[in-house]
């Protein structure tokens, strides 16, 4: 038997009827990385087209953004984990320099600040889903951040210990503030941001970025996990 190494990085893309954009998608992913599409209940045959381009398919029947993070997260067995969209609203090729400072041991976690690069790539309507947590996650945090977009990178076991339990829109939010509070170093780096291919099934409506937004606001509810600690946020270009 021929034994092969694990790859150095796992991108967890979770999906949702994302057909039209998955070729672009993960022809983008960096060679020797691995894809790992978590199909979360599509009818549009992406899991087919995912597994047919060489992507790891891993089914998640529970609904909701988080379930499909975290199923993702633990099929992973790199050591570093990077989480992406799957609808080319962000691209892969970025990744290697949001997973640089996890890789090299100068950040714990390194979070994508999107950068739209047409006034449609992020509609006006979904911002105050991003606004109004980015705003109170600094009054619970003391971390400076600007956005709390899809894109994050850290160590798989270290993300395991945080212990994640939300399973709908709040999930990156609570990787950052459960991070916070365990007092990992906390980058964020500017990404360009691009339109969507598709449909979103999120901030695409009004209710569905009103609905982030209450999943957002009961995660920042919570209490502190363990004892306040003084996190460091800084920017990565």
């Amino acid at each position: 038997m021929i034994e092969t190494s694990p790859p150095p990085v796992d991108v967890v893309l979770p999906c949702l009827d994302e057909v039209e954009a998955l070729p672009w998608v993960l022809e983008r992913v960096p060679p020797t990385w691995r894809a790992i599409v978590v199909d979360n209940g599509s009818a549009d045959g992406s899991a087919d087209t995912a597994r047919a381009l060489g992507a790891h398919v891993v089914h998640e029947p529970r609904r909701g953004f988080g379930a499909a993070c975290h199923a993702g997260l633990v099929a992973a067995t790199a050591d570093v984990v990077c989480f992406c969209d799957c609808d080319a609203s962000l691209d892969p090729g970025q990744l290697p320099r949001g997973a640089g400072p996890v890789l090299d041991g100068s950040a714990d976690l390194v979070l994508g600040r999107r950068r739209p690069t047409t006034p449609r790539a992020w509609p006006t309507h979904a911002r105050p889903a991003n606004l109004e947590p980015a705003r109170l996650i600094r009054r619970r945090t003391g971390l400076r951040l600007h956005d709390l977009g899809p894109l994050r990178a850290a160590r798989r076991e270290a993300l395991l210990a945080l212990d994640l339990s939300d399973r709908r829109s709040g999930y990156p939010l609570q990787t950052v503030v459960r991070a916070a509070d365990a007092g990992w170093r906390v980058y964020e780096t500017d990404m360009p941001y691009h339109p969507r291919t598709g449909r979103s099934k999120v901030t695409g409506t009004w209710r569905g970025t009103w609905q982030a937004v209450r999943d957002m606001r009961a995660v920042l509810a919570d209490q502190p996990v363990t004892g306040p600690v003084a996190a460091v946020a800084g920017v990565v270009r």
